[in-house]
């Protein structure tokens, strides 16, 4: 069960890279850049909000936005409220390419998850979802 699971993760994650490739992303950098930009914002949203939301280690989202930085996809300020904390923001060039990417990523989910119909993409999503 395992390594089906394996395999299964695997191609799935070919196709998302292949997707996200025209747009030098790669998989965790466009993660963290849509849950950015879904985000709530009303609020500033710090490093270790944005990690818990995409439920990944803070030091990794640190590094990773840090090259999103760099690339001008988004703003790192103080915290307004928390001398230790940083602020996040997606630029407008940000969000253009989040949008643009999400676009790619539900093409390749819709192609990939495709050979499943609707009830069998529910379930599975369900069983999935049990597991975390």
């Amino acid at each position: 069960m395992g390594l089906a699971l394996w395999r299964a993760t695997n191609a799935w994650q070919r196709h998302i890279r292949a997707a996200l490739a025209p747009h030098d992303l790669t998989h965790v950098q466009y993660v963290l850049l849509a849950s950015l930009t879904w985000m709530d914002r009303t609020e500033p949203v710090s490093q270790r909000d944005l990690a818990q939301h995409a439920e990944l280690d803070v030091m990794m989202t640190s590094q990773v936005l840090r090259a999103l930085e760099a690339k001008g996809y988004v703003r790192r300020e103080p915290h307004p409220e928390d001398r230790r904390a940083i602020a996040l923001a997606p630029t407008v060039r940000g969000v253009e390419l989040a949008n643009l990417a999400t676009r790619d990523v539900e093409s390749t989910d819709a192609t990939y998850f495709g050979a499943l119909n609707q009830s069998q993409r529910e379930a599975l999503l369900t069983a999935l979802q049990r597991l975390t």
